[in-house]
C-alpha cells in the first residue's frame, strides 16, 4: 500500500517556515497592512482550498481531517455573499446542528470570517448580508426542505457522512435554477459512495485534493500523529488522512456497493425491534467505541428481512452515559429489548442498562466464538438481500467495507453491536455461538 503520510519532521518544518515567515512580515510592514495580509485568504490559502478558474459548475475539495475544507467553504460563500455575486446560497451538512456549529458559527465558519459578518436569523435559518444577499441553512437529514427554494449557489459540507445524498442532492439540483451559472460547491473527506462518484464523473465538475499534513501550521502539533498512530498501515490512512478516494478492500465481507443498493426507507409492519449495545472495556478518548445500533425485523423464516435503523455508538463515555444513549433510542423506536455483549463488565452491563431503562428488557448476550466467525453469517444475509439500512452510517459502513481485510487493525465496536441486533433478528439468538445469561 502507497504511504503518503509526511514525516513528522517535514509538518514541523512547515509550520517553523511559516511562523518564521509571519515574523519577518511583523517587522517590514504597519500594523494595518499586516492586518490587511493576515485577512489576504488568496495569499494564505492552499491551492486546493480557493475555488478553481473557468466554467464549473460543480467544485469539490476532497481533503484529510483538518485539511481546511471547511474554512475553504466558509471562505467561498463569504466572498460570493458579500460581494454580491450570488443572491440565495443553499448551506447543507449532515444535520442542522453541523451547519449551525460548524458551517456558520465555528472557529472556520462564516461568521467567525476576520471580514464583514452577515447576520444571523435563528428562526428563519438564514444569513443576511447587508447588500441584501442571503444563505440558507438546510440539513441532510431532510431531503424534501430543498423542495421548493431555490438558489444561485450551494455549500455542501462532509457530503459523504450525509444520512440521504442522493436524495438531498436531487432535491438540490432541482432548486439551482437562479442566476447565469448556479454553482455547488463539495467539501468532504472522500468515501466510495455513489453520490460523490458521479459529481466527480461530471463534465463540468473541477477537483482539489489536499492531505492533512498541508494544513499543519493550523493544527495541534500531535493532531496529525496521533490520527497516524491509529490507521497507519490502513486503507482509512489513505482516506481520512490523504484524502484519497480509497474503493473496496480486498478481503472485506461487504462492498460498498452492496450497501449503497441495500439502502432503503421502504419496510414491513415490524414484529420486533431491539438496540444493540457492544460495551467498551474502559473509558476515555482512547478507548474503543460504545457500539449502539438498532434495526427491526419482519417476516417469517427464509422470507425474514430485517432494517438497520440507527447507529448512534459513542466514545470516551461513563457507562451510565451510553446505558442512557441506549435507552433513549430504544424508546424512540418502541424497542422490545436491549440486546448487549457481557463480555466486557458482565453484570455491570444488566445493571448500568436496567437502571437506565428499567421499563425495557435487557437481554445478554456472551461472544464465544471470533468476531469473524459471528460476523460471516450475517453477511450472507446481506448478500441475500435480507439486511437493508434506512439511511447512510458512513462510520458503520467504513468498518463493514474493511472488517477481515489485511490492514484492519482496530475494534469493530460498531459491526459488533450490528451482528449482535442483526443475530437476535434474523437468527432468534438460538445458534450455539450465543449464550444467555
Amino acid at each position: 500500500m502507497k504511504n503518503n503520510y509526511a514525516p513528522s519532521s517535514d509538518i514541523a518544518l512547515v509550520a517553523t517556515l511559516q511562523q518564521q515567515l509571519q515574523a519577518h512580515l511583523s517587522t517590514c510592514l504597519s500594523a494595518s497592512d499586516l492586518e490587511l495580509l493576515r485577512n489576504d485568504w488568496d495569499f494564505w490559502s492552499q491551492s486546493a482550498q480557493r475555488a478553481p478558474e473557468g466554467a464549473w459548475r460543480t467544485w469539490l475539495f476532497l481533503g484529510g481531517r483538518g485539511a481546511g475544507k471547511s474554512r475553504a467553504g466558509a471562505e467561498w460563500v463569504s466572498a460570493l455573499g458579500r460581494r454580491g455575486r450570488a443572491s440565495r446560497i443553499a448551506l447543507i451538512g449532515p444535520t442542522f446542528h453541523d451547519v449551525r456549529e460548524v458551517m456558520i458559527e465555528g472557529q472556520s465558519g462564516i461568521r467567525s470570517l476576520p471580514y464583514e459578518r452577515p447576520n444571523y436569523e435563528a428562526s428563519r435559518r438564514r444569513l443576511v448580508w447587508a447588500n441584501g444577499a442571503q444563505a440558507f441553512g438546510f440539513s441532510a437529514e431532510d431531503p424534501e426542505s430543498l423542495r421548493g427554494p431555490q438558489f444561485d449557489a450551494a455549500w455542501a459540507d462532509e457530503l459523504c457522512y450525509w444520512a440521504y445524498p442522493d436524495e438531498t442532492l436531487a432535491a438540490l439540483a432541482h432548486g439551482m435554477r437562479l442566476g447565469d451559472a448556479p454553482r455547488l460547491a463539495v467539501t468532504t473527506t472522500p468515501r466510495p459512495i455513489r453520490a460523490l462518484k458521479q459529481l466527480i464523473a461530471q463534465p463540468d465538475a473541477a477537483v482539489t485534493r489536499a492531505a492533512t499534513w498541508t494544513n499543519a501550521a493550523n493544527l495541534a502539533p500531535d493532531f496529525i500523529d496521533a490520527l497516524h498512530q491509529r490507521w497507519t498501515g490502513s486503507a482509512r490512512q489513505r482516506q481520512e488522512l490523504s484524502g484519497e478516494l480509497v474503493e473496496d478492500v480486498e478481503g472485506a465481507l461487504w462492498r460498498r456497493a452492496d450497501l449503497e443498493a441495500a439502502r432503503t426507507r421502504e419496510h414491513g409492519e415490524f414484529d420486533r425491534i431491539v438496540v444493540a449495545v457492544d460495551p467498551p472495556a474502559s473509558i476515555g478518548e482512547k478507548a474503543d467505541h460504545c457500539g449502539i445500533v438498532a434495526a427491526g425485523a419482519w417476516g417469517e423464516g427464509w422470507r425474514r428481512q430485517a432494517l438497520v435503523l440507527a447507529d448512534s455508538s459513542l466514545q470516551g463515555v461513563a457507562p451510565h452515559v451510553w446505558a442512557q444513549k441506549a435507552a433513549s433510542l430504544a424508546r424512540s423506536l418502541g424497542a422490545h429489548a436491549i440486546v448487549a455483549e457481557a463480555n466486557n463488565g458482565g453484570e455491570m452491563v444488566r445493571a448500568v442498562l436496567q437502571a437506565a431503562a428499567p421499563d425495557i428488557f435487557v437481554h445478554l448476550v456472551r461472544a464465544s466464538e471470533g468476531k469473524r466467525a459471528r460476523a460471516e453469517p450475517i453477511a450472507a444475509f446481506y448478500a441475500q438481500g435480507r439486511v437493508k439500512h434506512a439511511a447512510a452510517f458512513p462510520a458503520l459502513e467504513d468498518e463493514m467495507c474493511s472488517f477481515g481485510a489485511e490492514g484492519f487493525n482496530h475494534s469493530p465496536d460498531r459491526l459488533d453491536a450490528l451482528v449482535w441486533a442483526l443475530t437476535d433478528l434474523l437468527m432468534g439468538g438460538a445458534q450455539p455461538r450465543i449464550r444467555l445469561l
